[in-house]
């Protein structure tokens, strides 16, 4: 299942690396960029926060809010945002209910074999909870350039 533009973006509540829980509902009027990631600590996920960390001040001063979702453990998550000094909400999926809610979990080539995993991915939401970008399968590398293209920030 994947989700599409206009369509009102599911709701989770996920714990922080600190235990706390969050829910999408929680930044209702806000611009939310939710991103999935497969494993922190890894060279392409590392890659990917770094990118989100080193262009924050363009997103926050459009008012975006910038959320990444992986099925890590707090401890791992909090590894995660000290080595790499991130400024953005972590939030642990460790059951995979909101990865598979959008459809960010499932069937993808790896080293040419067929493996289920987090599917790198990418949504942006308006102040509504709507869907106004579905991005599945995006490359680590390079993602958030094209994102601030897309969103124009």
């Amino acid at each position: 299942m994947t989700l599409t533009v206009g369509q009102q973006a599911p709701d989770f509540t996920l714990p922080d690396a600190e235990g706390k829980l969050h829910s999408l509902s929680d930044f209702a009027g806000k611009n939310v960029i939710v991103y999935f990631y497969p494993k922190a600590s890894t060279p392409g996920c590392t890659t990917q926060a770094c990118d989100f960390r080193d262009n924050m001040a363009a997103f926050t001063s459009k008012d975006y809010v910038v959320i990444g979702i992986s099925p890590d453990s707090a401890k791992d998550l909090q590894t995660f945002i000290d080595t790499e000094a991130l400024p953005f909400l972590l939030l642990g999926d460790t059951s995979k209910e909101t990865l598979n809610a959008y459809g960010a979990f499932g069937t993808k080539n790896m080293y040419g074999k067929e493996v289920q995993g987090v599917i790198r991915s990418t949504f942006v939401i308006d102040e509504n909870g709507v869907l106004t970008h579905t991005l599945y399968n995006v490359k680590a590398t390079g993602h958030v350039e094209s994102l601030r293209e897309k969103l124009g920030v």
